[in-house]
């Protein structure tokens, strides 16, 4: 199951106070960015989160599960509609985020 539109719209209007979130579509599904780090995807309509260091600490029960078939799990963010806590969990996981990569130049 793809995730649908209507999901997509309701959870980037919910954060947009956070500012700069972008989504990439990516065979149905969604990549997420945040100040143009890769920070989770949207798959089947469930919030997937990266699993560093900080996101452990302020997300301890939340279930980890692959969000498609042959990827590394990720943390399901179930709480997706509490702003304040979302803002809070991307704030302190950005830095633990790796840079994005360099796009090489067509020659």
């Amino acid at each position: 199951m793809a995730t649908s539109k209507d999901f997509l719209n309701y959870f980037s209007e919910l954060i947009k106070p956070l500012g700069s979130v972008t989504f990439r579509p990516m065979m149905g599904e969604y990549l997420m960015y945040y100040n143009g780090k890769l920070i989770g995807d949207i798959c089947d309509n469930k919030i997937f989160i990266k699993p560093v260091e900080a996101a452990k600490i302020l997300m301890p029960e939340a279930d980890m599960q692959p969000p498609y078939k042959g990827a590394k799990e990720m943390l399901i963010l179930d709480n997706f509609e509490d702003v304040d806590f979302v803002e809070k969990l991307f704030k302190e996981i950005y830095p633990q985020l790796p840079e994005p990569k360099k796009k090489k130049s067509k020659q």
